[in-house]
């Protein structure tokens, strides 16, 4: 018997039986644990929306401060909302992929380096007494390794912003992975992106900008150069013509 077991038959037929029942529990754990993983991304998402509009209250739960967030999604050509479709579900990555739900992005045009855009987009408004006081978009380009993926909180004519939170990203750490440092992303605080006339006029670079130009700078990162001016391009894109732009226009009209 101990012989039969040395025979290269009975070594192979072992671990064949082991490498069956090992990817059997794996995808078993998938399955089962698919709705968990869901509910969690799900939670996440809304998380960092609700940090970003400035309204996440630590112990309370995600879900129920959610319902203050009005959620949409955006045909990016028109700027209008449009009926249907699950906008905080919406996997920016997958649409950009699916040539029925994307087109492709001129390189002249490309500055955030995404190749293909999504042609609607969610938004999330926080709404007050007085109407919109918060416009949270979802923005991503580029970086030094990585595409970059963030929340931008604007006000509610989408002029200032309120906040921005990067939330998937692979920069390097202690140099371009500082796009997450507290004290850089308030430094994005009461600044402007867009002129009176829409045109994006923000900047991330070092030194001192002109004095009609220091309300659309931010300092860049020191040693993160390629990360900064990536941030940079993503923004310019996203609230630009090709992205947000429209929209933007017709918030500021009034029309949204």
């Amino acid at each position: 018997m101990p012989r039969d077991k040395e025979r290269p038959g009975y070594v192979l037929s072992v671990a064949a039986l082991v490498c069956v029942v090992c990817a059997l529990l794996v995808s078993s754990a998938v399955v089962l644990l698919r709705p968990v993983q869901d509910r969690n991304a799900l939670l996440a998402r809304q998380r960092n929306i609700l940090e970003v509009a400035g309204i996440y209250q630590a112990g309370q739960p995600v879900d129920a401060q959610f319902a203050r967030i009005e959620a949409h999604l955006v045909d990016l050509a028109t700027g209008d909302y449009v009926e249907g479709g699950d906008a905080v579900r919406f996997d920016i990555a997958r649409t950009a992929r699916d040539p029925k739900a994307s087109d492709a992005v001129a390189a002249d045009v490309d500055v955030a380096r995404i190749h293909r855009r999504p042609r609607q987009m969610p938004v999330f408004l926080l709404r007050g007494d007085a109407g919109i006081e918060t416009v949270i978009l979802p923005i991503h380009g580029y970086g030094l390794w990585s595409t970059m993926y963030a929340y931008v909180a604007l006000d509610g004519r989408g002029e200032r912003v309120k906040g921005i939170t990067f939330y998937s990203h692979a920069e390097t750490p202690g140099l371009g992975a500082e796009i997450e440092n507290t004290r850089w992303r308030e430094s994005w605080v009461g600044k402007r992106l867009t002129g009176d006339d829409g045109t994006v006029r923000f900047d991330i670079a070092k030194g001192q900008p002109a004095p009609d130009a220091a309300d659309f700078h931010v300092d860049a990162i020191s040693g993160a150069t390629l990360t900064s001016n990536g941030v940079e391009n993503m923004v310019r894109y996203w609230l630009g013509e090709q992205g947000f732009g429209p929209f933007l226009a017709r918030l500021r009209d009034g029309d949204a």
